[in-house]
C-alpha cells in the first residue's frame, strides 16, 4: 500500500490570520520540569541531574485554533441550530464518512471566488464519473502552492450554495478543499454584497451545513494525488470535546 500525504503543515514560522505559538521545553528543561511536577503532585523529590546527560524528555505546548493546518469543520461549526436538529460536534461525527474512496475535481482554471454547480457538473461529465454515497469529493484549485503566505488567505476558489447542494445530492458526506476555506475569499465575499446587498453570497457553502448536515476538510495538499480517483481517502478527525473542528492527518492510500 502506497500512503500520500494530503496534510498541510502547523507551522509556527509562517504567516497566519491566528498566529500559531509554538513553545519548547528541551530534554534537559524537561528534566527539571518533571522534577518540580512530581514535587508538587506527588510529594516526592526528585533530583535530575541523574539522569543522562541530565535530560529527561522534550515537551512541546502549541497554542493554535482548531482550523489550523489540514482540519476536519463539524456541523457546529456552521451554526448553533440546524433544520435537521442539534449540530454535532466533532467528536460526535461518525468515523466512517473519514475513510472513504475520493474523487478529486480539477478547479485550478477558475477564478478567485465561488464557483456554482454548473462547474461541478462540467467536471464529473469530463471525467465520466459521479460521487458514489458517502465518497470523499476533493476539490483541486491548487491554492496550497500558496501556503504560509497571505496570498493563501485572499487568492482561491471557492463553492456556493447550490455547489454544496449538488454535491450532498449525491450522498457526499464529506467535502475537502486545498483552500483556506470552502466558501470564496473574505474580501471577494464581502465586496459582492456591498455591490449587490444579497446576503445570500455571505459564507453560503459553510452556512448549506445549516440546512443538511455534512463536515467540510479545509486545507489540503491534493497536488501529488496521481488521478482524479482510484484512492480511499484516510482524514479521522482529532477528537476534540465539544469542538466544531479537529485536526487531521488526511492521506490517500493506494494498493500497488
Amino acid at each position: 500500500m502506497r500512503i500520500i500525504d494530503l496534510s498541510s503543515p502547523v507551522d509556527a514560522t509562517a504567516w497566519e490570520p491566528d498566529p500559531v505559538v509554538h513553545e519548547v521545553l528541551s530534554p534537559a528543561q524537561g528534566a527539571v520540569h518533571m522534577a518540580e511536577e512530581m514535587r508538587k503532585h506527588l510529594g516526592v523529590e526528585f533530583d535530575p541531574s541523574v539522569l543522562p546527560g541530565g535530560e529527561l524528555l522534550s515537551l512541546d505546548t502549541f497554542t493554535l485554533t482548531s482550523h489550523t493546518g489540514t482540519h476536519v469543520d463539524a456541523p457546529s461549526h456552521y451554526g448553533s441550530v440546524a433544520d435537521y436538529g442539534r449540530p454535532r460536534h466533532i467528536d460526535e461525527m461518525p468515523l466512517d464518512w473519514f475513510h472513504r474512496p475520493g474523487i478529486r475535481l480539477d478547479l485550478r482554471d477558475q477564478p478567485v471566488g465561488a464557483v456554482g454547480a454548473e462547474v461541478l457538473a462540467k467536471e464529473l461529465t469530463r471525467l465520466g464519473r459521479t460521487p458514489e454515497p458517502y465518497d470523499i469529493v476533493l476539490l483541486h484549485t491548487g491554492a496550497s502552492a500558496r501556503v504560509g503566505t497571505p496570498a493563501y488567505f485572499s487568492d482561491f476558489t471557492g463553492l456556493d450554495g447550490e455547489a454544496v447542494d449538488y454535491l450532498l445530492d449525491f450522498g457526499v458526506k464529506v467535502i475537502g478543499t486545498d483552500a483556506f476555506s470552502l466558501d470564496a475569499p473574505f474580501a471577494d465575499m464581502i465586496g459582492r454584497y456591498r455591490r449587490t446587498g444579497d446576503k445570500g453570497v455571505l459564507w453560503p457553502a459553510h452556512f448549506a451545513g445549516r440546512r443538511r448536515e455534512y463536515c467540510q476538510i479545509e486545507r489540503l495538499c491534493l497536488d501529488d494525488l496521481p488521478g482524479p480517483y482510484g484512492y480511499t481517502v484516510s482524514c479521522f478527525p482529532v477528537k476534540l470535546k465539544g469542538a466544531g473542528a479537529g485536526w487531521t492527518r488526511a492521506t490517500a492510500l493506494l494498493d500497488d
